[in-house]
């Protein structure tokens, strides 16, 4: 009898690996900063928020540096430190999102530009921060957490949901134009996830999101992060520009 192919008895294992994550200090983030430290990875994570990011740093055997996705100098410092770390990065994970339930009508231009500033023009900071040595080695992973309200939009998230479509489209179109370099750039969009951002929401809402999900409760963070850690690594080595879903049935559409 034949053995089985090694590759396929492989689990993911990100040894000598470093992954850049933003948004790591809570939810979805940590539960990533928490999967790839399990598996060997060297966690630089970034957050705004300095006291959650040093836990999770400390808890999980991570490097944390301050980093505000909305700030062009913030993001330029973030690259300059995680470079000082590691000679190369391997991985960028773009994780930090903010979303407000309001009816369209009844939103400012203040908060069109918040939302925009950080769940759009965010990731695109931080892709174009670390993407030139990626391009350089012609080697790397990129991937993208959008949600499925810019899929299939979202009552009450309009904006959220227009910049959240725009990750989704920037993901394929940088996809397309860095497949030459051998990269990989793909995207996750979580349904309704138990995270502090959900919990914020009314009571009444959050009961309606769960009889809509055909498993009838919300994902875990750490359901999210596992499609994160499978296009992060060597599994996923032939998939770019792609879109998964993590929504409990919630959406299931091409």
């Amino acid at each position: 009898m034949r053995p089985p192919h090694t590759h396929i008895l492989n689990i993911m294992n990100f040894q000598g690996k470093t992954v850049v994550l933003t948004g790591g200090a809570s939810g979805i983030g940590l539960a990533a900063v928490e999967g790839f430290s399990a598996l060997g990875a060297k966690v630089i994570l970034g957050d705004i928020n300095v006291a959650a990011g040093e836990k999770a740093a400390n808890d999980f055997k991570a490097i944390f540096l301050p980093l505000d996705v909305t700030d062009p100098g913030s993001v330029t410092r973030f690259r300059d430190a995680a470079y000082a770390q590691s000679d190369n990065i391997d991985v960028v994970v773009n994780v930090a999102g903010w979303s407000k339930v309001e009816h369209f009508v009844n939103t400012t231009p203040d908060l069109w530009d918040k939302l925009i500033d950080l769940n759009y023009t965010g990731t695109l900071r931080v892709v174009h921060a670390f993407l030139p040595k990626m391009i350089a080695r012609a080697e790397g992973k990129i991937v993208n957490v959008a949600s499925d309200a810019g899929r299939a939009g979202s009552g009450g998230e309009a904006v959220y949901a227009g910049t959240k479509g725009g990750v989704i489209a920037f993901t394929k179109s940088l996809a397309r134009e860095t497949a030459r370099y051998k990269l990989n750039i793909n995207c996750v969009c979580p349904g309704p996830t138990d995270t502090p951002l959900l919990m914020s929401t009314p009571e009444k809402q959050r009961e309606a999101l769960i009889r809509a999900i055909p498993f009838r409760r919300f994902a875990k963070p750490s359901e999210v992060a596992d499609a994160i850690l499978f296009f992060a690594s060597e599994r996923a080595s032939y998939l770019t520009g792609q879109v998964l879903s993590v929504s409990g049935g919630l959406t299931m559409q091409d």
